[in-house]
């Protein structure tokens, strides 16, 4: 956001513009403007790669697939970055994203009943959420970057693995995305060397637990393609629509909350009650079917803007069809006076919300009652004329919020369930969060016999309490069925070699020098040898009655042969 001043720059502002440049800071429509524009170079630029990838493809008969690596747009207009986001799914011979989401974005600071601090699990779910619907309906693929590590070296093993777990954790409760890139920078990870403690200075690699626990979870990432998805916690079909204006207004002469209020501020008060709301794309708005599932959305322009009119209509459309909007803004933002579509070519609205109501068929008369309800079809409209930044900085702005949603959505007789967790079901997999500024509640408990796959042991156990602050990523061995032996986790490659009557046999690889575990599943009891490359395993445990056997050496990179008889 501080760029915009090259001469380069100002050639282009010519070209786009077809008026003299004007400095960014010198006014909220100048920024405006440098921000549309870098937006479209960025964008234009991207094209050009991809136009020449296609003709590649088409010249050679390969196919090179193009992806864009980029942060999600919550996290890029708090850094006040700007960037194409949504439009790249509209360019051809773009096949997607990589969500870059990590601990070094959601470790950013925002504010919550007036609390300025780390918020990582939260704010990490609603970031991977951004990105996964930047895709959803449009046919194109998000991959979840999971980096264990982030940028700044000097932090300490254990806030690594504590913020990793919770990243992790958040990017598993997204359930339609099933692909990731892990450890891009594996020797940052396995050969760097971080701060013993956050009061040492003495560095070190990494510790052989964490090693273990990480290579257990890249295995287990393999396996998140699965159809049975549950949810249990809050209710479900809440959504916030957010724009890629958010990154428009965050330079001066008047940028917006430093924190993002606008949207953490109308976000923080569902997900600390267990309800996991879905930021909602609003260029994608007139992607066919983008809505479906969603009963109750909640919409700012403080802080953002719709870029095109066209959006409204099937938003309206939705609301008519029996969809609840909550609208929260006290039309202040600055930036509804830049010049614009809503007020120029025929248009002369006063603020973008205007033109949404008129679409809506209702005006600002028809909330004379303060934030009461309006009718619309089969669904309903309500606006509260409150600044979203105000509602985060106030202690009890969350209790104003929820309630003038629960109320609206009491109109369509949504089902409203408040929790201090959220779990997910994905196939054998559970998936949990306890949340920590949350609802007064006893701790939700899964009765079962279960593996957390964050435990470098794998030890199996009856049952598992989602306290406050807790992460769990765990394995539902009785949901695992069959009469043959299984390979449930392993803290290394295992890639199935042979099966027969009597004899199982994979390929096992990993980190040099790291302890592996490998986790099988074997109804029929006991193998009576188990050989890593022709020589017998010294570490070999079976729970007859669990019917589990662990098997632990040490990895080395080059392949080996695992072989067990029964």
């Amino acid at each position: 956001m501080k760029s915009g001043y090259s001469e380069g720059f100002k050639r282009e502002w010519r070209a786009y513009y077809g008026e003299d440049w004007q400095p960014p800071h010198s006014s909220v429509d100048a920024q405006w403007r440098a921000s549309k524009l870098k937006y479209f170079l960025y964008r234009r630029a991207l094209q050009q790669v991809f136009d020449h990838i296609q003709d590649y493809n088409r010249r050679t008969g390969r196919k090179v697939r193009c992806y864009v690596p980029t942060h999600s747009l919550l996290n890029y207009a708090q850094w006040g970055i700007v960037s194409p986001e949504s439009s790249l799914a509209r360019l051809n011979g773009c096949d997607g994203y990589i969500a870059q989401v990590w601990t070094g974005t959601s470790r950013e600071a925002n504010v919550y009943r007036g609390k300025l601090r780390q918020r990582t699990f939260e704010t990490a779910f609603l970031e991977y959420g951004a990105m996964q619907n930047l895709v959803r309906a449009t046919g194109r693929r998000v991959w979840y970057l999971n980096d264990p590590i982030e940028d700044n070296p000097n932090y300490d093993w254990d806030d690594y693995r504590v913020n990793w777990e919770s990243t992790l954790v958040a990017s598993l409760l997204q359930a339609e995305v099933s692909h990731y890139e892990v450890a891009p920078w594996p020797e940052r990870i396995f050969g760097g060397r971080y701060p013993r403690n956050a009061a040492a200075g003495v560095r070190r690699g990494i510790p052989p637990a964490y090693a273990t626990e990480l290579q257990t979870v890249m295995n287990a990432l393999n396996d998140m393609d699965q159809r049975r998805v549950e949810w249990n916690g809050g209710s479900t079909g809440f959504g916030l629509v957010v724009g890629d204006a958010l990154m428009f207004q965050r330079g001066e002469p008047t940028p917006s909350n430093p924190r993002l209020s606008n949207v953490y501020g109308l976000a923080m008060p569902f997900v600390k009650r267990g309800i996991p709301l879905t930021p909602v794309q609003l260029e994608n708005l007139t992607v066919a079917h983008y809505l479906k599932g969603f009963s109750v959305l909640l919409l700012t322009y403080n802080g953002m803007k719709p870029q095109t009119p066209e959006v409204h209509a099937p938003l309206a459309d939705w609301v008519r069809r029996g969809g609840v909007l909550v609208v929260v803004d006290d039309d202040a933002d600055p930036y509804n006076h830049v010049r614009e579509w809503w007020n120029s070519n025929g248009f002369a609205y006063a603020t973008p919300r205007a033109h949404l109501f008129k679409a809506l068929g209702i005006s600002d008369n028809d909330f004379v009652a303060g934030d009461k309800s309006v009718k619309v079809g089969k669904g309903y409209v309500r606006w509260l004329r409150e600044n979203t930044a105000a509602l985060a900085a106030s202690e009890t702005g969350d209790v104003r919020l929820v309630n003038c949603v629960k109320q609206a959505a009491a109109l369509r007789s949504v089902p409203w369930h408040e929790a201090n967790h959220l779990l997910l079901r994905r196939g054998p997999y559970l998936i949990g969060a306890g949340l920590d500024e949350s609802i007064t509640a006893d701790p939700a408990v899964i009765n079962s016999r279960l593996i957390n796959l964050f435990d470098a042991e794998l030890r199996l156990r009856s049952s598992v309490a989602l306290q406050p602050g807790s992460r769990v990523f765990l394995l539902d061995v009785d949901s695992v069925k069959g009469r043959q032996p299984k390979l449930l986790a392993s803290a290394c490659k295992a890639l199935p070699l042979r099966q027969k009557k009597d004899t199982l046999s994979f390929t096992v690889e990993g980190v040099v020098g790291t302890p592996a575990v490998v986790l099988l599943r074997v109804p029929g009891g006991a193998p009576k040898t188990v050989t890593l490359a022709g020589q017998p395993v010294e570490k070999v445990e079976h729970a007859k009655d669990a019917h589990l056997l662990w098997i632990r050496f040490e990895n080395t990179y080059a392949q080996r042969v695992l072989e067990l008889k029964f």
